[in-house]
């Protein structure tokens, strides 16, 4: 996946989809308009409705009054919108929108994407698709709240983020169960290590990196990793707090947003999420205590019984996660150095890398002596 080959449109996805072994049922409505993420919301809001209109004949002939739209969220990849329609029978339906955010198919697959929500949305995860369009699709809407990284420590949400988690493991999509992500970050690193700024500030800055260094501690990594044996499963891949939401009065728990989902490795996933914790202001202290880690290990192995999980299965995945939770911060740090140069979005991209891999050079030594310490022991067992 070089710098200039873009991954297909959602329109080219259906549009291969409707001549080839569809991964997306056919009978989902799709329509070649488009949204601009950077329009204004007055200017937005009437594209939004023609869009719906567009995609959905019953709603085709409603007028523009029956159609109320509102923002749910603006993240780094995408804008959520909800669009509320007052049907003929008078009902209230509510769908969301999903507007895939400038130049993010340079990090983002999203032919990979679409293929694998029917498995999942069968399966109970997320949001089921209702369409798609030029720039995006239309989910159902889900009724709950998103999470703030905080809940995610709370013991009780923590089981059951990790009981989810386990049975999102246990979901089968077809296609290659090859692990994507040493893929993805050669080809993450491909693209940041051959990047040019136009703002010379930005530049001197990105010249300080040693990509010489960086390839090595990718390659050093990877082989440490491959002795670990990790199982592979179908990976979230990006399970922060803004991808999970709760309904509180129905105690039910959601992931969304399957952007960056592929099979890989499930230590990968663990890890990542355990970074997560940090929250949005990335303090690392954060990063969950070992006790915090079996707590949430016990219900990811044994949702049953959680209390009957072994020491040694306890400690094989302790290993196996803070040896991966290295990889996610190179993940996000080579991410962030191509969104520097890619994403219109005002934010400090550069400075995200530096920060996710000095972090990445603060824990390595410790996470490195695990696990060599724990495979030197296995060894001799």
């Amino acid at each position: 996946m070089g710098a200039t080959k873009k991954i297909c449109t959602a329109m080219e996805i259906q549009a291969k989809q409707n001549n080839t072994n569809s991964t997306v049922d056919d009978s989902i409505p799709h329509s070649h308009l488009s949204v601009g993420t950077s329009l204004s919301f007055p200017v937005m809001v009437p594209r939004l409705i023609a869009l719906c209109k567009d995609l959905f004949g019953k709603w085709s002939k409603l007028d523009d009054s029956c159609f109320s739209v509102e923002t749910v969220s603006g993240g780094i990849t995408n804008l959520l919108l909800k669009v509320t329609v007052k049907e003929e029978n008078g009902d209230n339906v509510s769908v969301t929108v999903r507007l895939y955010g400038p130049n993010t198919e340079y990090v983002i697959n999203r032919e990979r994407e679409l293929q694998a929500i029917k498995y999942l949305s069968a399966a109970g995860f997320g949001a089921k698709l209702l369409g798609v369009f030029g720039n995006g699709m239309v989910q159902s809407f889900i009724d709950a709240r998103t999470l703030i990284p905080s809940d995610m420590r709370n013991p009780k949400l923590a089981a059951e983020i990790a009981k989810q988690l386990r049975r999102f493991h246990q979901v089968e999509i077809p296609g290659s169960k090859e692990p994507q992500l040493w893929v993805d970050i050669l080809k993450f690193f491909e693209k940041a290590s051959t990047l040019q700024f136009e703002d010379i500030d930005k530049q001197k800055i990105y010249e300080t990196i040693s990509f010489k260094e960086i390839h090595k501690e990718i390659t050093q990594l990877k082989e440490l990793t491959g002795l670990l044996n990790a199982p592979v499963v179908f990976a979230h891949n990006d399970l922060l707090s803004g991808n999970l939401m709760l309904n509180d009065e129905h105690d039910k728990l959601y992931f969304i947003d399957f952007e960056y989902g592929s099979y890989n490795y499930r230590g990968f996933d663990i890890g990542n999420h355990f970074n997560e914790y940090a929250g949005y202001d990335c303090d690392y202290s954060l990063y969950p205590s070992k006790d915090e880690q079996y707590h949430f290990f016990r219900h990811y192995l044994q949702p049953e019984k959680p209390y009957e999980v072994s020491e040694k299965d306890l400690e094989a995945l302790y290993v196996e996660t803070s040896t991966f939770m290295l990889a996610s911060h190179l993940y996000w740090a080579l991410w962030a150095l191509i969104q520097a140069r890619m994403s219109p979005i005002d934010f400090d991209y550069v400075s995200y890398f530096f920060l996710r891999y000095n972090e990445y050079k603060k824990q390595k030594e410790m996470s490195l002596s695990l696990a060599q310490s724990y495979l030197s022991g296995s060894k001799k067992a």
